[in-house]
């Protein structure tokens, strides 16, 4: 016997369940909207769909799996009949260590949950601690970077559907990698879309940079508060999902006396108390505002970590010396310095490119509360070409800002292929099955990158296959000398921090001297100095005395001087006071 449930408020007529092509079997109608029917002619793998006043069929708003995809009918899924083998796993807080962010479609070449299990010995090896799995609800077509989810509740078919998915999470809690998944409340993507038909899942007196806003506050919301709810929920409890990654938290607008997110975290660590291990909460948000990761107690939402652009982008215009678009706000190593020592640059202080005052200061916050990155997924894939640091610098600057980010006093995470400097592009990717839409896409990022003064051919066309393919890491890469050493110096730094307290995430306790002129910077953490030579020529470094530990390999060796350490160029050394 299985029991349907639907809410449908705008239905006039009442919902149906359609099964196959021709059977109809009316729900009943019951409170605030919902309907329901228990039958036993549904069970587990079996396909059904809701046909709403005469028109459909749909696809289940909750549905658990969409084998055909975004168009086609749902599929039962029965979550306890799964064999687990992670009994023992007692849960890992993300925070605790190192996060790799990756894309199932294009890190492993089969590109699916299978293809990323068969790679996770590389990141066990590398040292990784957290795996974080771009949004892997179903989106419309085979190729997507998942930010174009509709079916929230069911992982992609493509990539494995939900058995793939609990695959891939039990290889992870094997190895001792927790899972973080990223999910998308503020909207859903265009092709597929179809909440709107059963009731005020969206409403127009907001607006976002996609449409019309998710329904959190107005009339009826309490539902479509209660489907993101438990959506968060079944990712944690049904798949066994160490954490979320809520994205672009800053677009949930939400009035409420008690806002979404404070909800979801509150409910979060409920379930965490039942399962008896870490359920950890990362938002994206480019607010600058701490009251994400406080307390409830004191005024807070209750997440646990923020990403820090901040960090982002001063340590890439010190790399870089790009200055466009949203770049133009930092400038040189002091305002990376203040990144380094505060937690973030704009903590109430004016924004020339948002034209306003921006940002809070991070007072309450830990090292632990906000995430460090040079690459991400955004920061590469949203740019015209998709290129990475690894096209842009060189292998000694690529070497420095790993050491900045795995030293760092916040919580590292890097980006798939970084380890090793994959030059293979992140691009921006679609594979709409609506012609027309897919048309519009291609000439909006066109349109959007035109205004920079990229010629419109230059622009990928993300309906074209070719550019997913490009996308696709290059895992024979690693077979090239300067790839191996790359992923060496990687996988050092990170042994180092896993192995010095003082060096992992915590306090924000560190200080930055640099030079004015942009040539050199250290940055003290206890007994830890991470001395840095961006400049072309040999340098010697004021720097206690100490011993190097760790040392890129690129030019002239770090030789120890009196109060100075002599630096060839583009290079960094990692000198301890004491005994390691």
């Amino acid at each position: 016997m299985s029991e349907l449930r639907v809410w449908a408020p705008r239905s006039r007529h009442g919902v149906e369940v359609a099964i196959g092509e021709s059977r109809r079997l009316p729900m009943r109608r019951g409170d605030h909207g919902w309907f329901e029917l228990a039958t036993a002619e549904l069970g587990p793998g079996d396909d059904y769909a809701f046909v709403v006043d005469g028109r459909g069929p749909f696809p289940d708003p909750r549905s658990p799996w969409q084998p055909e995809g975004v168009h086609g009918p749902s599929r039962l899924v029965d979550h306890d009949s799964y064999r687990w083998s992670d009994a023992d796993w007692a849960g890992h807080d993300p925070r605790d260590g190192i996060i790799y962010e990756l894309h199932v479609g294009t890190f492993s070449p089969r590109g699916d949950f299978d293809g990323v299990v068969e790679r996770l010995d590389h990141l066990v090896d590398l040292g990784i601690t957290a795996v974080e799995l771009l949004p892997v609800a179903e989106f419309s077509g085979r190729r997507n970077w998942g930010y174009d989810g509709v079916s929230l509740f069911a992982p992609h078919h493509a990539y494995g559907g939900p058995d793939g998915l609990k695959r891939l999470v039990d290889a992870c809690h094997q190895r001792g990698l927790a899972v973080v998944l990223d999910v998308v409340y503020n909207h859903l993507g265009p092709e597929g879309n179809y909440l709107g038909i059963y009731g005020p899942y969206f409403t127009s007196f907001y607006s976002t940079p996609w449409g019309d806003a998710m329904n959190y506050d107005r009339a009826d919301s309490d539902e479509v508060r209660r489907f993101a709810i438990d959506n968060a929920l079944m990712w944690l409890r049904d798949y066994h999902v160490d954490a979320l990654r809520l994205d672009a938290v800053h677009a949930i607008i939400d009035t409420s006396a008690v806002h979404l997110l404070e909800a979801i975290a509150t409910e979060v660590e409920t379930l965490a108390a039942e399962v008896g291990r870490p359920l950890t909460l990362i938002a994206e948000s480019d607010q600058n505002d701490p009251r994400l990761c406080r307390g409830r107690d004191g005024g807070g939402f209750g997440l646990h970590a923020q990403w820090s652009d901040d960090f982002h982008h001063a340590l890439r215009v010190v790399l870089t010396g790009d200055r466009s678009g949203c770049y133009r706000d930092y400038d040189g190593l002091g305002d990376l310095a203040r990144t380094l020592e505060s937690g973030w640059l704009f903590a109430g202080r004016y924004s020339e490119f948002r034209r306003r005052t921006h940002g809070r200061a991070p007072d309450g916050l830990s090292g632990r509360n906000l995430l460090a990155y040079s690459q991400n997924h955004d920061q590469v894939g949203n740019r015209a070409v998709g290129d990475r640091l690894a096209n842009l610098v060189s292998e000694g600057r690529q070497r420095i800002a790993a050491a900045l980010v795995l030293t760092s006093p916040f919580v590292p995470m890097l980006f798939q292929g970084e380890e090793w400097g994959s030059e293979s592009p992140f691009q921006y990717f679609t594979d709409h099955q609506d012609t027309e839409l897919g048309r519009a896409v291609a000439q909006g990022r066109r349109s959007e990158f035109g205004e920079f003064g990229w010629e419109p051919d230059e622009v990928p066309d993300p309906q074209d296959p070719a550019t997913f393919e490009r996308s696709r890491l290059d895992w024979s890469e690693l077979g090239e000398q300067r790839h191996a050493e790359m992923l060496a110096w990687y996988r050092s730094l990170v042994a180092l921090r896993a192995a010095e307290p003082e060096l992992a995430g915590g306090d924000l306790v560190c200080s930055v001297e640099y030079d004015p002129d942009g040539v050199w910077m250290r940055v003290d953490r206890g007994r830890f100095s991470v001395v840095v030579n961006f400049g072309e020529v040999e340098l010697p470094v004021p720097c206690p005395p100490g011993s190097v530990v760790l040392a890129s390999a690129l030019g002239i060796g770090p030789v120890a001087a009196e109060g100075a350490l002599t630096l060839g160029p583009e290079s960094v050394a990692v000198v301890s006071a004491g005994p390691t």
